[in-house]
């Protein structure tokens, strides 16, 4: 029901098993989880002509990952920060090839872990990243290594 009332809206959501989103140029608002994405990451920039995202994912440390969010906050407004690991997780694709996300919704992502913003409980000196060219999750990375990343913002 919800997605024939956004078709008669005149809204256009992705055409995958990912049609929990809504694309705003670059960015993108998650209707399952209730918040919003930038389509592209840390790194790149959006291009809005071809609907792609230009450039290489820069790999960061938590560190520097906190000055870009500072920039983030800045520049596009909002309170940008790193997705929980359950954020992360619900935009895996597990059916796609690698990338195992929708390359429709969020272009030229790095078959990669991305960071997210918990620790291990485990092992708390790691934190949990999620690997887009596998789908599983890591907990075995430390928060000064350099990994790539993605912002949300809460709606």
């Amino acid at each position: 029901m919800l997605k024939r009332l956004i078709l008669v809206l005149g809204l256009i959501l992705a055409s995958s098993t990912h049609a929990q989103f809504y694309k705003q140029g670059n960015l993108v608002t998650d209707l399952e989880q209730g918040i919003i994405w930038l389509r592209c990451s840390l790194g790149q920039r959006w291009d809005p002509t071809t609907e792609q995202c230009q450039g290489e994912a820069m790999r960061l440390s938590h560190a520097e990952i906190d000055q870009a969010i500072l920039q983030a906050n800045e520049q596009l407004g909002g309170e940008w920060r790193l997705p929980t690991l359950a954020e992360l997780e619900g935009i895996l694709c597990l059916e796609c090839p690698a990338p195992k996300i929708d390359t429709e919704v969020f272009p030229n992502t790095a078959s990669e872990p991305y960071w997210t913003s918990e620790a291990n409980w485990i092992a708390p000196r790691s934190r949990w990243s999620v690997s887009f060219m596998t789908g599983l999750k890591y907990g075995r990375f430390f928060p000064q290594q350099q990994l790539a990343a993605r912002l949300v913002s809460d709606r």
